[in-house]
């Protein structure tokens, strides 16, 4: 099966993560990376007597819940730690969970539980708040494919592990729920398998075609390399995004007419894609999605309508080139800044996107993913910090 193929057949099942190497930290140096004061407590607890507790764990704002690497994690370092956690979960993998509901509570031995609450938080909070940014944007444009192209705005391969696992999960969700076509594939092979995929996919960065010197040469070089792959060929390096598309497209013509040649566009914010200026931008969008331009828009929302870098117009500017030219079945990629808040405008100008390559399903604002947890019960008493009573078993 080619790429193509592959693209289009979505994904299947697969094995986890947690199938592949020990979950990190491992118990022998949580220590090292927990607060002090929880290992004080630990101290404290273990010179004058443990205590079985119950920790409600919640977020303040609407997730999706994707609790699996964190779970994983807990699990494995309780047995190396000698104890088993009694962990009641009120939300299945992928379930919408409300602003300070309990998404689960855990109980065990004090003394164990205290040490691990920060890093048992850390691959919580994070990857519910990128699910819920994943199920968003794939509802959000249902015919569209979609990329996890995060790597390179990760903090490290063990928060790429994390947020491809929540891309998954969120577009699980999305296909559920709103018959979306969703995450289909990654950039890296790593994690290639939450999507069911046995490799990342992706052909060229803008590196290569600054090495060729030309769009044309680079998409020659590739597919020498490659012959028998399909190809996806940024257009935007030398701001002939029209020109340089049909140009790939007529130098080789049956893999356009084949359906395995795709245009990326990846415009940067700084300009226009070629052709397009404000007037024209609004013209394109008369023409082919007029109700999107009839409403209030911020400044934001008409920068992706009609602005510079890729705009909706200038989707559909691209298209039409494409169409006029005979080239009908050639796939258009985009990438460059798409959050849930573009996918909400591209859906609205009905933007002709095949597959959108994006990273920003990552959390914008970091400190809405921060999880919490409190104990709620010692040896089965019920007592909790005033104002979070709403975290008590009812």
């Amino acid at each position: 099966m080619d790429e193509t193929a592959r693209l289009q057949a979505g994904p299947v099942d697969a094995p986890r993560a947690q199938e592949i190497g020990t979950p990190w930290p491992p118990a022998g140096v949580v220590g090292q990376w927990t607060d002090v004061y929880f290992k004080r407590t630990r101290t404290i607890v273990e010179r004058h007597g443990d205590v079985a507790v119950t920790y409600a764990v919640f977020m303040r704002r609407p997730v999706v819940f994707a609790p699996h690497l964190a779970l994983d994690w807990l699990r494995s370092v309780a047995a190396a730690r000698g104890f088993t956690p009694e962990i009641e979960v009120r939300y299945h993998e992928g379930q919408w969970v409300g602003a300070g509901e309990p998404m689960m509570w855990i109980t065990g031995p004090f003394s164990q539980l205290a040490e691990l609450e920060t890093l048992f938080l850390m691959k919580l909070g994070p990857a519910c708040v990128a699910a819920h940014n994943a199920f968003v944007m794939s509802a959000g444009l249902p015919k569209s494919a979609f990329l996890a192209m995060d790597a390179r705005h990760c903090a490290g391969t063990e928060m790429a592990d994390l947020m491809a696992y929540a891309a998954s999960v969120g577009s699980e969700r999305a296909r559920r729920k709103a018959g979306a076509i969703g995450f289909i594939g990654n950039a890296t092979d790593a994690t290639a398998h939450y999507f069911g995929q046995s490799h990342g996919f992706g052909t060229m960065p803008h590196a290569l075609i600054g090495y060729a010197g030309s769009t044309v040469k680079a998409a020659e070089l590739y597919n020498e390399t490659f012959p028998n792959e399909a190809m996806t060929v940024l257009v935007d390096y030398f701001g002939r995004e029209v020109s340089d598309t049909l140009a790939v497209c007529r130098r080789f013509p049956e893999l356009a007419a084949a359906g395995k040649l795709s245009v990326r566009l990846d415009t940067p914010g700084g300009r226009f894609i070629e052709g397009l200026d404000p007037p024209q931008s609004y013209a394109v969008l008369e023409r082919r999605a007029p109700d999107s331009i009839r409403g209030y828009r911020d400044e934001t929302e008409l920068r992706y309508l009609i602005g510079a870098g890729v705009s909706a117009a200038g989707l559909h500017w691209v298209r039409e080139h494409l169409d006029e030219a005979g080239f009908h079945t050639v796939k258009i990629v985009a990438s460059s800044g798409f959050s849930p808040a573009k996918c909400r405008v591209m859906a609205d100008a009905q933007a002709p996107i095949d597959v959108v390559g994006t990273g920003s399903f990552l959390p914008e604002h970091w400190g809405e993913t921060y999880a919490t947890a409190d104990i709620v019960a010692y040896d089965g008493v019920a007592r909790v910090k005033m104002g979070r009573e709403f975290l008590l078993k009812r």
